[in-house]
């Protein structure tokens, strides 16, 4: 168990140690009051109220306001209790519809500071830029600390994202897409030569998943036919220790296993820019251009593109032409 599991562990006891110990108080003061509050009620209060009919009426009605709200409350309540328990089942641990909304951006930001050191990130997603790249991304240094990375993005130049650009609203242009997974191979590239075991892989189909799995918890949002990913709901799921058999992030996590150990997706060698295929046995078949030319710097890979920096897709087993922006 590492220093920061134990850490969070002794916080946690002592969080819970210290509600129980306030609820306790509460409850023996209240218990230690009541006698006091009801000789007031009975023989002081009561026969004031009972000659003075304006004020028996305003009490009638807050003693009926109060009902309405007790019982409008229990009522909340347990359909509360029924969302918690689907929630705990999902193992759902966060879900945010808006990141522009201040609120959200508290919560998910909380959640990124108690999130343990993992020694592992998956990443199946798009172009990888809003994760990898973006300072605001919340994920970024959580990524970045792990020790073994692994990458799944969409071929620049293949099917699939063709079919994906094109329900997407005109303004999403080729040139800003090439440039933002030409920025997420660059800082990649960075973190291997850090020490980082780095390995990464381009998928051909339309994507339909975006998964980002750290230590017990994944990240999963929907690429949904015709809207950009950034602003789809985001869901977290966390992993039950107790029952693992519960909740999604056994599915999401076995997922992007599925697709990373299918052969038909090409490793990345970020050493010649190629696209390495491989058999069933996992031996090398071919090799092949990955078709955008990798020479951008990671401190300036935010620069806005211009036409003349279209890169021309390669020859070769990838399908050719031009890219398009994805954005992530």
């Amino acid at each position: 168990m590492s220093d920061s599991t134990r850490s969070q562990g002794l916080l946690l006891g002592f969080q819970q140690v210290l509600s129980h110990g306030v609820i306790t108080l509460l409850a023996v003061a209240i218990a230690f009051s009541l006698p006091q509050a009801a000789r007031y009620i009975l023989y002081e209060w009561w026969p004031v109220v009972e000659r003075d009919a304006n004020l028996l009426l305003a009490t009638e009605i807050g003693m009926a306001s109060a009902m309405v709200l007790l019982f409008n409350s229990a009522k909340i309540m347990w359909g509360n209790r029924q969302r918690v328990a689907m929630a705990k089942l999902t193992a759902l641990a966060y879900a945010r519809k808006d990141r522009r909304d201040w609120l959200s951006q508290r919560r998910e930001r909380a959640l990124a500071k108690r999130l343990s050191a993992a020694r592992d990130a998956y990443l199946l997603t798009l172009t990888g830029h809003d994760t990898l790249v973006d300072e605001r991304s919340l994920l970024r240094g959580a990524v970045q600390a792990a020790y073994e990375i692994r990458v799944m993005l969409v071929n620049p130049v293949g099917a699939g994202l063709r079919r994906r650009v094109d329900s997407l609203p005109p303004e999403v242009t080729l040139l800003s897409f090439h440039k933002e997974i030409e920025a997420s191979i660059a800082c990649l590239a960075e973190l291997r030569k850090a020490g980082k075991k780095v390995t990464l892989k381009f998928y051909e189909q339309e994507p339909f998943w975006k998964v980002i799995v750290l230590g017990d918890h994944v990240w999963v949002q929907h690429c949904h036919t015709g809207f950009e990913v950034k602003h789809q709901p985001e869901y977290v799921f966390g992993l039950q220790h107790h029952n693992p058999r519960e909740g999604l992030y056994i599915p999401f996590y076995m997922h992007f296993l599925e697709q990373w150990n299918q052969p038909c997706h090409p490793e990345y060698d970020f050493d010649t820019n190629e696209l390495v295929y491989r058999d069933e046995a996992g031996n090398e078949r071919c090799r092949a251009a990955l078709g955008v030319p990798i020479s951008g710097a990671y401190s300036a890979a935010n620069a806005p593109a211009s036409e003349a920096e279209l890169p021309l897709a390669a020859s070769g087993d990838i399908p050719g032409g031009a890219g398009s922006r994805l954005p992530d």
